[in-house]
């Protein structure tokens, strides 16, 4: 009803777990950083907990969107079932066949199970178990889930399990008789709920998803919606919907404080307190009661020290009754005293702002081109055909922070500001923590929280491709080309040369491929596409191509 009206390509504060509009709180972040390490590296249980709407289920969204290649995943988002319908269900989600006869049997399914996640290991896969709403499975059913884990090999656990749920399942796994399965937890991560400027950075990143190009609410608004949403992302989004849909019908293309106040209480059906109270504390109250109380006696009195005939249990005594109450009662804390800004970092917003200029597309491609020690020159026509006639290749897609890393190249990211305006910026150098931008002639050093909420995965960035022609590699195919991918990979691997005059893309290469796509958490299928060949030339630092990671320090 309101998109249209506030130049919305949709609505922006839907309560589905749209993984488009995840906002990656620093906690978020955190957890969706280990889950996807735990996919790749460990085995046994995470547990990922939250109250209820802090967005536990649209980081598992963003994590299904964001797993490996060689990763197959069984999701229970019902798990009131019995062991052996939970085990069933596992199956189910895996494809795996289950006779007539053995669908009500625990000992057959584990055994298919057990056969299932070999097979698979052995293919060079990993199996991913996540149950949401776990704080509803039943205690023998945790205890079908633990001996799970024990399938494995010499080396390796077989299954990885997420356990996903409210603070309850903290409580559950904290039972004595559960204390087995608690002590194979090697991940524990909360979701608390989002700050006051967290929860202004999430209702600007939501609307700027769904195509926001104005900044609706007004700052005090803002304020408003953590206070009243306690932080709550679920809340958050009903009471914005709310107060867009009344500033909609109020014609006002600005969302105040007293709208949200209004949506608020007509989510809670009840009034919602003024702000004030909040902070408002009873001395001050107690004191001006007691300056009108003082005031009026005086009036009523003629003079002071004498109460005015029949004054017994008039409003004047009440007066003095409800000051005395008052000021008995205890004292809620005043507001904290506002910090002196400090003289830190600057934020990525103000940084596009001051250095709009320096964030154009012939700018970020001039830059971009130096890296690389070609040349940009604007008038000369479209920058992937200056770059091919350099030797290079543009690459143009929507990725990840883990996508770069792995590419290590420098990039042009896409970066949207709070009021919709597109900046192009050279990405310098990348690390764990933080991501390094050229503006305004300087690096720009930005944790990568903050920055992904400018970021929506847009990217740019050139290679050197290391045969004559860049093309992609597929099995069957033959000649010179096939021959340097198998020595490159041999090489990379540590390997022996190949037996010469062996030109054939075939099942052993592809073999090959598919190892090095799974050491460098590329997309396994054998392929020897553009980013496995980028990966491959660095790997090798056959090109010597410019990179965004720092080299690891040994020892």
């Amino acid at each position: 009803m309101y998109t249209s009206f506030f130049g919305l390509q949709e609505k922006p504060f839907a309560i589905t777990p749209d993984p488009r509009y995840l906002y990656l709180s620093e906690r978020h972040a955190e957890a969706l950083a280990h889950l996807l390490y735990g996919i790749n590296e460990a085995g046994g249980f995470i547990q990922l907990t939250g109250e209820v709407g802090t967005g536990k289920t649209t980081v598992i969204r963003s994590l299904l969107e964001q797993l490996p290649g060689h990763a197959d995943v069984a999701l229970i988002l019902n798990p009131r079932i019995t062991p052996a319908e939970f085990l069933l269900t596992i199956c189910e989600e895996l494809h795996v066949h289950v006779p007539e006869s053995g669908r009500g049997s625990t000992k057959t399914l584990m055994d298919l199970l057990g056969r299932q996640l070999l097979d698979t290991h052995a293919r060079g896969r990993r199996v991913v178990l996540i149950v949401d709403e776990a704080q509803n499975l039943s205690t023998q059913t945790l205890e079908q889930v633990r001996l799970l884990t024990n399938l494995e090999t010499a080396t390796t656990k077989l299954l990885q399990i997420i356990l996903i749920g409210q603070p309850e399942l903290r409580e559950l796994l904290d039972k004595p008789e559960l204390r087995q399965l608690a002590q194979r937890i090697t991940g524990r991560y909360h979701l608390d709920p989002l700050s006051t400027e967290e929860t202004a950075g999430y209702v600007k990143h939501r609307m700027r998803v769904a195509g926001a190009t104005a900044e609706a609410f007004t700052p005090t608004a803002l304020r408003e919606v953590h206070r009243l949403s306690h932080g709550i992302p679920r809340v958050i989004n009903v009471i914005c919907d709310r107060a867009l849909l009344g500033a909609f019908t109020q014609e006002d293309h600005r969302v105040g404080a007293n709208l949200v106040r209004q949506a608020a209480s007509e989510v809670y059906g009840r009034p919602v307190p003024a702000p004030w109270l909040k902070w408002a504390t009873a001395a001050s109250i107690a004191a001006a009661l007691a300056l009108v109380g003082i005031g009026v006696w005086s009036m009523l009195a003629g003079r002071a020290g004498e109460a005015p005939a029949g004054s017994t249990g008039t409003g004047a005594s009440t007066l003095v009754e409800t000051t005395a109450a008052i000021a008995a009662a205890p004292a809620a804390s005043p507001p904290a005293p506002t910090e002196e800004p400090q003289a830190a970092t600057v934020p990525l917003d103000e940084l596009l702002v001051r250095h709009g200029n320096d964030t154009t597309t012939e700018a970020a491609l001039g830059k971009l081109f130096a890296t690389w020690g070609a040349t940009y020159e604007p008038a000369q026509g479209r920058g992937c055909d200056q770059a091919a006639r350099q030797g290079l290749e543009c690459l143009f897609q929507k990725g990840s922070w883990a996508q770069l890393r792995t590419l290590n190249r420098p990039a042009i990211l896409t970066l949207t500001d709070d009021v919709g305006r597109t900046h192009q910026v050279l990405l310098s150098g990348l690390d764990d923590e933080s991501a390094t931008f050229d503006l305004g002639g300087e690096s720009r050093h930005v944790s990568i929280t903050a920055a992904s909420r400018y970021w929506f995965g847009d990217f740019l960035l050139l290679w050197r491709p290391p045969l004559a022609v860049a093309k992609v590699l597929t099995p069957g195919t033959r000649g010179d080309d096939v021959r340097w991918l198998r020595e490159s990979l041999r090489a990379a691997q540590g390997l022996p040369p190949a037996p010469a005059g062996n030109d054939v893309y075939d099942e052993e290469l592809s073999r090959l491929v598919q190892d090095f796509q799974r050491q460098h958490r590329l997309t396994v299928d054998g392929v020897a596409g553009v980013q496995t060949q980028i990966v491959l030339d660095t790997v090798l630092s056959a090109t010597g191509s410019p990179t965004i990671v720092a080299p690891a320090v040994e020892g």
